[in-house]
Formats: structure tokens, C-alpha cells, sequence
């Protein structure tokens, strides 16, 4: 039986603890129905008038949590009640909102402006207290939305990169527990608290990988963290490093009667679903994003999203994962988004995170994160031009230099297209930028077809010559790049042949399909005729 690790890590607070691991950055998404933001009114996410709100719950609830503190505690409630209570934050905030930015992601700006700058302070001290700004950000932004951070259950070892003061002053310690942070600092509030509680804890570990509930302690002596047998510890990646990614190299292929590979990934919606991921599966073609990210709150939460989709990536292991930016907008509403100023009608995809970048510069900054953690590829939804590539690369390339700036661990990922737009599919020779393409056959049978989104099962059939010849034109015009198709369509067996001679060989479909699919590809030849004797 193999040993348990031992990993190397600072002695923040003495002592020894044992337990089942809470993982922290675990991102837990309820399905909509569940979620307790569900069927908020839309002034959840509208006006100053919110933030004062949300603040002000945010000031109460801090005031609770110091009731019968002992005085280290309380100083340190006391001064997150202070920043809270800074006028200049709220100001700096309103001068934001002004700029047409919605409240939810002007309370983001500014906070993670102050927690830039506390970061990249030459003193540890000062460097800590960026945990006390990021523990203020999400408070309030829990208030805006109405999802308070959680408790996790007495005498469990908190596993994650960093600790809110707030959270370890809401926890109960009489039963036991530790702590083991990623990173952490001996200076910070969480190290002053664990002191004087008496609560084992080690900081500066490294990440390294465990379920929920997996055996961990905590050895605040020696400085270390003992993990059960198969536990390992991440090593980190260099921050600039660029994976070369190919898309269509991976293990799990079939191959057409007469010989050809044929990759199959599957759609996901939830992370959830990952788990339908199994060896004869190539990898994950398409994450829609929009999902997970349901409200104007959760498209703020940079952490949030960074756990979802990291979440992902290590499921999938080595097997290549493209996650879709949000397509939102149209018939695919985002809670609160109906409260910012007017947007152009039909306003979707990449055009309203084009014209909303504060969206898009989150989710830009939260896949770049991620990627480091698996092979991640980025989609971009309903592109109808070349500049918008461009226009969103930038984006990418500047938050990177701002993750850099920040010493976080980030990879830049290769940015493909969905090919949705049958403008878009006529041009395919223009996309230079892109790195990949992938077919998304039901707006495209919409938009071919000029049909409602209402009509599109109905009008399929008949449309499906024209989506087809329009699919083998296009994939001629991707100069050998990687070409995949995520759209319905791809897990039609009827669709099949057409598909396969349009030149396809990549599909990615719902994981019920999958089997269909797979059987089907076997009994046809590359060109999509029938093998002998079938």
C-alpha cells in the first residue's frame, strides 16, 4: 500500500489536526431552480441605491459576527467594518456607475483595484491585507445577490488558496479542524486568528489535488500537510507558458469502416456532467458557459467562475476541454442584465461582451487562470466578423499582462470560433485569428433557414441540404485548421453521411448520443456511403 504524502509547507499556527477535507474553491452549482438567487427582481443588480443596501447588510452582518469576540477579533471586524464604511469606496464605485457600468461590476473594479495594489506591496503585512479587500469584495457581492458564503462543516480541514477573516470568525473550532492554504501568509489576519485560537494551520503548500472528505492533516509543527495515498502535489506553471494545443490529438478515436479517425467529444452544460466523460470520449467540445453563469453576480465573481471551469480541466485530465465564452443575450437572458442601460435589440454573443467588456474582461481573466490546470481551448459565440476575434484577443492578452503584474499563475489558451453565422461560414478564409472552428448547426439552420427559434425543429429537415453544402463549403475554407461540429445536428445519425462527406471529422455531442453516433461511424466509410455489407 503506497505511503501517505507529506508535503512541505510554513507553520502559520502550531499544532496538529486531522480530518475530512473541504475544499474550498469547489464550486457548488445548484441547478437554476435551486439556486437562492432564482427569481430575484431585477433591482437586485440596478443603481446606488442597491450597493448602499447591500453594505449596509454587509455592515450588519459583521456586527453580528462580533458579538462577544474576543478584542483580536474584533479589531479585525472592525476594520473591515471601516473600509466598508469609507466613503471614497462607494464614491469611487458611483464615479463607475456613471460610466454606464452596472453596479455589480463597479463594486468589482473597484476593490480589485485596491487589492491590485495591496498586492504588489513590497511588505508581506501589506500583501496580506488583500485578503481582508477580496474577503469586503465578495461580502457585498454575496449581499447584491443574495448568496451568502456558506459555512463548511465543524472539524473539517479548510483546503483552498486563501482564508476570509469573516469565514474563520463564523466557524465554529470547538470540534476541531485546521487549515492548509495554497498560498496564505504567516502575517495575515487568518495566521493572527488560528494563533489565538489554538487552530492548527500551514500556508504556502502549493496546490495540490484531494477530494471532499479525503482524509487530510494538518501538522502546524513541522510545517507540513500529509495527504492519503494518491494525493500529489500541482506543480505550477510558468505564467507565460503557451501550450501547443492541438484540439484533435487525443486518445479515445474511432475510425469510419474504411480506416478514417473520427474524434467524438461531448456538450456539457454543468460541470457536472463531466463525469459522463469516459475513456472512449476525445475530450469535451463544447462547455456553455452561460449554465454556470447565471447571473450578473456570478459573471462577476472572477473566483467563482475560475473554480468551475478549473473544476473541468482536472476532470478531463489530458483530455482537451473547449470551453465556450458566454453567449448570452437574445432568448438566453442573464439575471439582471434586463436592469442595465438599453443595449441594441438582437444585441448576443460576442457582440454584448464586445460592448459590455467588463463581462467578457471577468470570464477573460477566470479562463486564463484555469487553463493552467488542463488543456483548455476558448470559444467565442456568434462571431460574424474577423475585428471581433481581434477586438476579444486583445482583451485576453491585457488581462494577462494584469494577471502577470499580479503574479498569478495563468496560460493563454488558443481562441477559436463558433461558426454560427452563415456570413461567417461564407468568409471562414478571412478568420486568420482564429485557431479553431466549430460548427454550431442550430442558429445556423435558424439564420440559413429564416426561421423562429420556436420553428427550428421544423424547418430542420428541409433546411439540412442547404446547412450541409454550406458546411463543406466552409470546411474548405478553413486552410486545415482544426474544424469541429457541436451543434445538434451532429448527433442526427440521419446527418451523418452528409457530414462526414462535407469533410467532419470531429464530433462533439449531448453524452446520450454518443453511443448512436459512435455506432453509426462505424458502419460508414469516410465519404459517408454505407460500408459493404450494411
Amino acid at each position: 500500500m503506497a505511503e501517505p504524502l507529506r508535503l512541505k509547507a510554513k507553520s502559520a499556527s502550531p499544532g496538529v489536526a486531522s480530518g475530512p477535507a473541504f475544499l474550498a474553491e469547489e464550486p457548488k452549482a445548484p441547478s437554476a431552480a435551486e439556486r437562492p438567487d432564482a427569481g430575484l427582481p431585477p433591482q437586485m443588480a440596478g443603481g446606488f441605491g442597491a450597493l448602499e443596501k447591500a453594505i449596509d447588510i454587509s455592515i450588519g452582518e459583521l456586527e453580528r459576527l462580533a458579538e462577544g469576540a474576543d478584542a483580536e477579533s474584533r479589531d479585525i471586524i472592525d476594520f473591515q467594518i471601516e473600509v466598508l464604511r469609507d466613503p471614497t469606496i462607494a464614491e469611487a464605485t458611483g464615479a463607475r456607475m456613471e460610466k454606464d457600468q452596472n453596479v455589480v461590476f463597479a463594486w468589482v473594479a473597484t476593490l480589485d483595484a485596491y487589492i491590485s495594489e495591496l498586492e504588489a506591496a513590497d511588505e508581506e503585512q501589506m500583501r496580506a491585507r488583500a485578503v481582508d479587500i477580496l474577503d469586503i469584495k465578495n461580502r457585498v457581492l454575496g449581499a447584491l445577490a443574495g448568496t451568502p458564503v456558506a459555512d463548511f462543516p465543524a472539524g473539517s480541514v479548510f483546503v483552498g488558496k486563501d482564508m476570509e477573516p469573516s469565514r474563520f470568525l463564523a466557524h465554529d473550532w470547538s470540534k476541531g479542524g485546521g487549515i492548509a492554504l495554497f498560498a496564505g501568509s504567516t502575517a495575515g489576519h487568518v495566521a493572527l486568528l488560528a494563533r489565538a485560537k489554538s487552530v492548527p494551520m500551514v500556508v504556502a503548500t502549493g496546490r495540490f489535488s484531494a477530494a471532499d472528505g479525503d482524509p487530510v492533516s494538518v501538522d502546524g509543527d513541522a510545517g507540513a500537510v500529509i495527504l492519503q495515498a494518491g494525493g500529489m502535489l500541482i506543480p505550477p506553471p510558468a505564467p507565460t507558458q503557451v501550450p501547443a494545443v492541438d484540439t484533435q490529438t487525443v486518445s479515445g478515436e474511432l475510425r469510419t469502416a474504411d480506416g478514417v479517425p473520427i474524434l467524438i467529444s461531448i456538450n456539457i452544460n454543468d460541470p457536472a456532467e463531466i463525469d459522463a466523460l469516459d475513456p472512449a470520449t476525445a475530450g469535451v467540445g463544447l462547455m456553455r458557459s452561460e449554465f454556470s453563469v447565471t447571473s450578473l453576480a456570478d459573471a462577476a465573481n472572477e473566483e467563482r467562475q475560475e473554480a468551475i471551469y478549473r473544476r473541468v480541466l482536472e476532470q478531463a485530465g489530458e483530455k482537451p476541454v473547449i470551453i465556450r465564452m458566454l453567449d448570452i443575450g437574445g432568448d438566453k437572458p442573464l439575471t439582471g442584465l434586463e436592469d442595465m442601460p438599453i443595449l441594441e435589440p438582437g444585441l448576443r454573443g460576442i457582440r454584448l461582451l464586445l460592448a459590455r467588456p467588463e463581462i467578457a474582461r471577468v470570464q477573460a481573466r477566470a479562463l486564463l487562470r484555469a487553463a493552467v490546470y488542463g488543456r483548455l481551448s476558448v470559444m467565442l459565440p456568434m462571431v460574424t466578423f474577423p475585428e471581433e476575434i481581434d477586438r476579444m484577443r486583445e482583451i485576453f492578452r491585457e488581462e494577462a499582462e494584469r494577471l502577470g503584474r499580479r503574479s498569478l499563475p495563468h496560460r493563454m489558451p488558443p481562441i477559436g470560433m463558433m461558426v454560427e453565422v452563415p456570413s461567417a461560414a461564407l468568409m471562414l478564409d478571412t478568420f486568420g485569428s482564429a485557431a479553431f472552428f466549430s460548427f454550431g448547426t442550430n442558429d445556423l439552420t435558424q439564420y440559413l433557414a429564416a426561421s423562429a427559434r420556436d420553428d427550428i425543429n421544423v424547418d430542420a429537415g428541409k433546411a439540412a441540404p442547404a446547412v450541409l453544402r454550406l458546411i463543406a463549403q466552409a470546411v474548405k475554407l478553413a486552410a486545415g485548421k482544426p474544424v469541429s461540429i457541436c451543434g445538434d445536428m451532429a448527433g442526427d445519425p440521419r446527418y451523418l453521411s452528409g457530414l462526414l462527406a462535407a469533410g467532419l471529422r470531429h464530433f462533439s455531442v449531448a453524452p446520450a448520443r454518443r453511443p448512436a453516433i459512435s455506432s453509426a461511424i462505424i458502419g460508414l466509410n469516410a465519404d459517408g456511403t454505407k460500408a459493404a455489407g450494411e
